[in-house]
């Protein structure tokens, strides 16, 4: 088991110190060692247009703010600290489930675009990237809130990567149903609170709906929905629905993740067990535990 965190530092600066002509062919020289990330994308993939589609940073503006940014980043020291989470993490759920294969993983790094409405209000600077075996990425604005709690989201993307590895629960684009993602993400913040506490665990964005029974009962309605194309509406919220031409169901931003929490502590409570215990457990059993209970 190695961990790699690329060394985007360098790369970033290289990007933004290049004439423009230049940016596009150096940020797909930055994202080249972790390209196996889009593997299951159909055709070849473009990892300039990728990185834009992602909300990385952009390329023909703001550059004097992203190098104040990554400054920030740098001062913070993010890549040693997620290097560290994420061995540290490892270890817990190694220990929680002996035997268990951690694969080799590469972590990628690199800043957000702030001028994106969505990415900074609605996604609150962070987005993560964690399903792909091999490999987690994690696009941020340095905010202080997504400084403070780097190490707890780089832990949130390496528990989908455990599970979702050979061996674990296997993710079917086609069948997969809301169910298994929403469940996804609940042990995917239980495990990083389970690390690190409930204040930084918890991804910001489905927080404020932890309570809200409404909410509640409409993702709970739409567990057996099947399909990838229907996540962005019942895991991420409307608002991901409208920004990436998915069809709305009324939900807020974050929904299906207070969801997955409130099933997933559920579940957890009645089998007395942590979320590293629980990181191959199918969704369905989850859900029908938690849903007695409820």
């Amino acid at each position: 088991m190695t961990f790699t965190v690329l060394d985007t530092d360098a790369s970033m600066a290289a990007v933004l110190d290049a004439a423009p002509a230049d940016r596009e062919d150096l940020i797909r020289t930055m994202l080249a060692p972790a390209a196996g990330m889009f593997r299951y994308f159909p055709g070849e993939v473009d990892l300039a247009q990728m990185h834009s589609f992602s909300m990385g940073f952009p390329l023909d503006r703001e550059l004097g703010r992203t190098r104040e940014a990554l400054q920030q980043l740098r001062e913070a020291d993010v890549w040693t600290r997620i290097h560290t989470a994420l061995n540290q993490a490892a270890e817990v759920q190694r220990r929680a489930l002996p035997g268990i294969e951690v694969p080799d993983i590469m972590a990628v790094l690199t800043l957000g675009d702030a001028t994106d409405g969505y990415f900074m209000n609605e996604a609150f600077g962070l987005s993560g990237n964690g399903g792909t075996t091999g490999y987690l990425m994690l696009t941020l604005w340095p905010t202080p809130v997504n400084l403070e709690r780097i190490e707890a989201a780089a832990v949130h993307e390496l528990h989908h990567n455990l599970r979702y590895a050979p061996g674990g629960i296997v993710w079917d684009p086609a069948t997969v149903t809301v169910g298994e993602h929403v469940i996804s993400e609940g042990l995917a913040d239980a495990f990083a609170r389970e690390l690190y506490g409930d204040r930084l665990g918890y991804t910001p964005f489905g927080e404020p709906h932890l309570d809200d029974d409404e909410v509640f009962e409409k993702v709970v309605s739409g567990l057996t929905v099947t399909g990838m194309q229907n996540f962005a509406a019942w895991v991420l919220g409307d608002a991901a629905a409208s920004r990436f031409g998915a069809t709305p169901v009324g939900l807020p931003t974050g929904a299906g993740y207070a969801v997955g929490n409130r099933l997933v502590d559920t579940y957890l409570s009645a089998t007395d067990q942590d979320a590293s215990q629980a990181l191959h457990t199918p969704s369905q059993e989850i859900i029908a535990v938690a849903l007695d209970r409820s």
